[in-house]
């Protein structure tokens, strides 16, 4: 992972730094998978039913599909690190949980087989004329979430964390080229402006993350 480690250390730090300022208080580290990739996370609890909590995820995975009537070749990129606070009710492993992602989500595709003719803003164009089709789209670069958790601990050292909320990406930022014949013919660009909105369109399916997670995570104090 090409920056988590990095990111890991320096949010390690600076928790570590805060736990052990205050005695008594508890400070643990912990690993996490679900649907914003693999992550490290890492907790302070300065008061019993308040703890804030720092991490980062990643992941790439591929996705080949139909967007915008065109055939691409895909892959979504998870690139996220935060901070939450979380208040835990008494007698209970339930919480909630609220915080801001630093949040480099992102969509990037070539065109596959279209076949001879492809349709580019619902206008038919020939498939070599156009070459391959790249698109590429991003989200707010910081989010909120919100959601609940429940977490339960075991001699009180070793935990485990279930999370269920929603990261809010806001709306789509979608750029199209092409390196076909037809790049820079204005009615070409019209039709390429017109398929680059109907894919926002549809990405933004994605600007409400539903966020799925367990995590394990040890307490050293």
């Amino acid at each position: 992972m090409k920056t988590i480690s990095l990111r890991l250390a320096a949010l390690m730090l600076a928790l570590a730094a805060t736990g052990t300022a205050v005695a008594d208080h508890s400070f643990g580290v912990g690993v996490k998978a679900g649907t914003l990739g693999i992550g490290v996370e890492g907790t302070w609890r300065p008061l019993p039913y308040i703890d804030m909590r720092v991490g980062a995820n990643q992941y790439d995975y591929s996705d080949n599909g139909v967007y915008g009537g065109v055939n691409y070749d895909a892959e979504i990129s998870l690139d996220n690190y935060y901070v939450t606070g979380n208040v835990r009710f008494p007698l209970s492993p339930f919480r909630l949980t609220g915080g801001l992602y630093s949040n480099g989500n992102e969509f990037n595709a070539v065109s596959g087989d279209n076949g001879a003719i492809i349709l580019i803003g619902g206008d038919p164009y020939p498939a070599d004329a156009v070459g391959t089709l790249s698109a590429s789209a991003s989200f707010d670069s910081t989010s909120p979430y919100f959601g609940v958790g429940f977490d339960f601990t075991v001699f009180g050292k070793v935990g485990m964390n279930l999370d269920f909320g929603v990261l809010w990406q806001g709306s789509p930022q979608v750029s199209m080229a092409t390196d076909g014949l037809l790049a820079g013919d204005p009615t070409f660009e019209a039709s390429l402006d017109a398929e680059r909105a109907e894919l926002e369109n549809e990405l933004g399916d994605y600007k409400a993350w539903p966020v799925v997670s367990l995590g394990f995570v040890f307490n050293f104090l």
